[in-house]
């Protein structure tokens, strides 16, 4: 119950979770602890297994069935967590864009990742494979419980001080006394890190490595592009001196870059040497918001004859919808026809360099992560069979 309060936090209100925690699992959790504890003090040589020792024998097998059903709620719980915060490390820019599949019409954080889930099932079988018994994984569970909590006040702190703005003072009292608390519980369990406590550890620092290298490649292959790029407002006054021929539709070019010359509208003139009536240039921003309402959705400039620079802005947890966030320029007087708009994309691939601002083994480690992740029109929920793709080749 503990388990999957905490992995379902961010899915339900502080209401719900306030109630659920004092008037049932807290409670259940003292007198359990609180039973065992006794039971101890007068029955030492039940340390082996106190939870079940505490029952008659008879209740032996239906507290094993209780076991078992908390056991897979909590890990229910545990792999929606994992499907969720892996969503929102991808809307954040920590991750690479990932399958994800709806399972629900009406809420959209029913959903399921299939390379999480199926990466979930490995490491599971491996620690299975590695560790053998329960009793051999309490070491690992020792240090991944007490660095979780360890974080988990550290990000308290920062929270209370820079989200709820209370004095630095405070903060650091409040803190600082269950920090001390927690230390000391790691302190007394970093001893089993050759015991088995490895196997959590190297599962953080792999992840945080990929995170980080995701994360950093990112931020060098936007620069690389930014020095190459052509300044979209310059290079569309040179394209209008002598302008191509202008053929019908919509054509929605989607730019990382605000600002910038997109490769796809380059290489749509040079091959086939037209422009559509109507051009879009949008980038799309993720915030660090949960929510953006429609009201702050688009943002809209006239770049002249027919051109225009657009803004979309999604929260962590919006859906990002292309189109469906285009429907609002109906509003400020630019239609659009879904049957005669097309959706044009740069499909970059990224050339690991000696010269670049990671070590070359992250450069590829990047590449690698670029090169399979889920195209960008599955992930902004852009018609498939009005999509182009233009490649371009990117080195870091």
């Amino acid at each position: 119950m503990r388990e999957a309060l905490y992995a379902d936090m961010g899915h339900f209100g502080k209401g719900p979770i306030r109630i659920a925690w004092f008037s049932l699992v807290m409670p259940s959790l003292v007198i359990n602890y609180f039973g065992q504890g006794a039971m101890l003090l007068a029955h030492p040589e039940n340390a082996n297994n106190p939870f079940y020792e505490m029952a008659p024998q008879w209740a032996l097998y239906p507290l094993i069935g209780l076991a078992t059903a908390a056991t897979v709620i909590a890990s229910q719980a545990l792999i929606t967590a994992a499907f969720s915060v892996t969503r929102r490390a991808i809307q954040l820019g920590y991750l690479p864009r990932l399958r994800v599949l709806h399972t629900s019409v009406r809420d959209t954080g029913q959903i399921y990742l299939p390379f999480v889930n199926w990466g979930l099932f490995v490491c599971i079988v491996l620690a299975v494979v590695l560790f053998r018994s329960s009793s051999n994984l309490a070491a690992a569970y020792g240090i991944a419980v007490t660095i979780d909590m360890l974080i988990t006040t550290t990000m308290t702190f920062f929270v209370i001080r820079y989200g709820w703005k209370y004095p630095w003072w405070l903060c650091a009292a409040a803190t600082g006394f269950f920090f001390l608390v927690d230390f000391t519980y790691f302190a007394a369990n970093i001893v089993k890190v050759i015991d088995g406590g490895w196997f959590p550890v190297v599962i953080g620092a792999a992840m945080f490595l990929l995170l980080m290298t995701w994360k950093q490649g990112r931020r060098l292959m936007a620069e690389r592009m930014r020095d190459d790029a052509i300044d979209l407002k310059s290079f569309l006054e040179a394209v209008f001196v002598a302008p191509p021929v202008r053929v019908s539709g919509t054509a929605v070019f989607l730019v990382s870059d605000q600002g910038s010359t997109p490769n796809a509208l380059l290489h749509n003139l040079k091959h086939n040497k037209v422009l559509h009536e109507t051009n879009l240039f949008v980038t799309v921003r993720h915030h660090e918001v949960p929510w953006i309402g429609f009201d702050k959705r688009v943002e809209l400039e006239s770049l002249g004859n027919d051109c225009w620079q657009v803004t979309l802005h999604f929260g962590f947890k919006n859906e990002p919808d292309v189109p469906e966030a285009l429907a609002l320029l109906r509003e400020r007087g630019v239609l659009l026809d879904d049957m005669e708009t097309s959706y044009f994309l740069s499909r970059d691939i990224v050339i690991p360099t000696l010269d670049g601002g990671m070590a070359l083994w992250r450069e590829k480690l990047f590449a690698s992560m670029h090169r399979n992740a889920a195209a960008a029109a599955d992930f902004l929920n852009l018609p498939a069979n009005r999509v182009v793709e233009l490649g371009a080749k990117v080195q870091i």
